[in-house]
């Protein structure tokens, strides 16, 4: 049965993630477009999808969407990278909203510079076995270097808050150890967790390379097709922002203050 949303500009804009990382993507969006309503699902009690089989993730992606447009919702962004890579295409053809995933802004971003200097790329396994990433940064220019690396133990790291110390840059120096010898210039996350874990990243890459996080782009990708279709909400008051969780609303609530800024209000438990 094909998904169907209501589309009106005073509509929420519905952002559905794996679980707490998408909203590295919904602080960038009050950002750019502090006016827009959002409602936010993190699928915290089956995270991480990273690891999960093909199938299972399609069917986890397509029942949180479900959920999501339960909300009226007039647009639709895909903030895990995971069900970016596997079920963006399928969501385009069951849904009528406008559909944007986190892959192709984050590619474009680490293309702006020299196109010739290596690029890396880190997310999940799922992600990196999709070659995602390498189709989309080969499509957009077919003579740049990728080397990408799969890295398991980071979401749960962002899920549990162990952002920094000794545990996260020991498991981040192993995981970037291979890519750092190909002499790369450029870092694409290639999952909406890993901007929590930025600085120990940064320290683990040095001034030398660029880290890509997609936020910026797909905000702004958000920006212009709410334009194009004349449904951006005005700025003239703050949009509402409501939080959906699939778990104990806790251990959510407190990296979310951490990657916000500020302590979310209006968290609650959903059954998918």
């Amino acid at each position: 049965m094909a998904l169907s949303g209501q589309i009106g500009r005073n509509a929420p804009v519905g952002i559905f993630d794996s679980g707490v990382g998408g909203l590295t993507v919904v602080k960038e969006i009050q950002r750019q477009l502090p006016g827009e309503n959002i409602v936010y699902l993190g699928d915290t009690a089956r995270t991480p999808y990273g690891s999960k089989a093909r199938e299972t993730i399609i069917r986890f992606t397509l029942e949180g969407v479900k959920q999501l447009l339960k909300y009226r919702i007039k647009a639709l962004v895909i903030a895990c990278n995971t069900a970016s890579a596997l079920v963006l295409p399928a969501l385009r053809k069951r849904i009528s909203l406008p559909v944007i995933g986190v892959i192709q802004p984050g590619a474009r971003a680490a293309l702006r510079e020299n196109p010739h200097d290596a690029i890396g790329v880190i997310g999940t396994s799922a992600t990196i076995q999709s070659q995602a990433y390498v189709r989309t940064l080969s499509r957009l220019n077919i003579k740049c270097r990728v080397f990408s690396a799969a890295c398991p133990l980071l979401v749960p790291l962002v899920e549990e808050g162990r952002l920094t110390g000794p545990i996260a840059i020991s498991i981040i120096k192993a995981y970037l150890e291979p890519l750092l010898k190909k002499n790369i210039k450029r870092l694409i996350l290639g999952c909406t967790h890993y901007p929590a874990l930025k600085p120990a990243l940064s320290r683990v890459c040095g001034k030398e390379i660029r880290i890509i996080d997609s936020a910026e782009e797909v905000a702004q990708e958000l920006k212009n097709t709410l334009e194009q279709k004349d449904l951006r909400k005005p700025a003239s008051s703050p949009g509402r922002h409501k939080y959906l969780v699939t778990d104990v609303p806790a251990p959510f609530l407190r990296v979310g203050t951490y990657i916000m800024g500020y302590r979310l209000r209006g968290v609650r438990r959903v059954n998918l």
